[in-house]
């Protein structure tokens, strides 16, 4: 993305969060876990009456707050669907040594793009790149 105009409203400087919406809590969770090793955590928003108990996934300085489909917190995205994100992490760890356990221990897990290591684009460089998908359909980098 080019440099801020100067009539934009406010320059953005990195990603807090992003939330995804998904079918089942406990699934997506155990997911996100077991394979790219989140932590899952609960936070409360809201006040008194209205308090409530929400669930996100940890990992770095960053985080994935998750909204059950029919559940969701407002506000919301418009048209908050699970299946409908595509997402791309970086990891500490060689990509290939990642796609061999992908391929070796999760056979729940299937690895796109012929089941190896693709080259892509990233943000600031190039990338090597496993594909897979999540519970609810997500494509996950």
């Amino acid at each position: 993305m080019a440099s801020s105009s100067p009539s934009s409203i406010a320059k953005v400087r990195s990603l807090d969060h992003l939330v995804l919406t998904v079918q089942s809590l406990q699934t997506s969770v155990k997911f996100y876990e077991s394979v790219l090793g989140m932590r899952h955590t609960t936070f409360s928003s809201g006040e008194g009456a209205s308090k409530t108990e929400r669930h996100a996934l940890v990992f770095g300085n960053q985080k994935i707050n998750l909204h059950v489909k029919g559940r969701e917190f407002e506000p919301k995205a418009q048209k908050a669907q699970p299946g409908s994100a595509d997402l791309c992490f970086l990891v500490d760890e060689d990509v290939e040594m990642v796609a061999a356990r992908l391929r070796n221990q999760r056979s729940d897990v299937e690895v796109l793009e012929g089941g190896g290591v693709v080259e892509r684009t990233g943000a600031k460089s190039k990338l090597r790149s496993v594909y897979v998908r999540d519970p609810d359909g997500n494509l996950v980098e």
